[in-house]
């Protein structure tokens, strides 16, 4: 089982059990990245990193700043799909990586539609 990427009509599968999910703040402009694994049918976030704060994004009591950037481990979070606003333009990019490297998702013809990150289905 891998992630399907889905955008419109297209699907698109990455074989990866986990993944990180990175983006720019469309305010602050600053980066956020979260670490995703699949749980049989669900996404569970293991740690998220805020690279500063303001605007919505301020990290929890119990981050640490380490390496400059607010890491943190939220908890009993679980999802049957990930949906992401697709507004297009350099903000409103998003980035998938796994172990075989990143893929930019969002842009292109892609801009506009929304997003989904799901765990695939045996048929995909």
């Amino acid at each position: 089982m891998g992630i399907c990427l889905a955008t419109g009509a297209s699907v698109t599968m990455i074989a990866a059990q986990a993944f990180t999910l990175a983006w720019t703040h469309s305010v602050e402009k600053t980066g956020w990245e979260e670490d995703w694994r699949l749980d049989g049918p669900r996404l569970v976030l293991v740690e998220a990193r805020i690279k500063g704060s303001g605007a919505g994004m301020e990290p929890p009591d119990d981050a640490r700043l380490v390496a400059g950037w607010w890491q943190y481990h939220p908890r009993d979070v679980a999802l049957a799909a990930l949906s992401l606003a697709n507004a297009g333009g350099a903000a409103g990019r998003w980035r998938v990586c796994g172990e075989s490297g990143c893929r930019e998702i969002g842009a292109g013809p892609a801009a506009g539609f929304d997003l989904i990150i799901r765990p695939c289905r045996p048929d995909k």
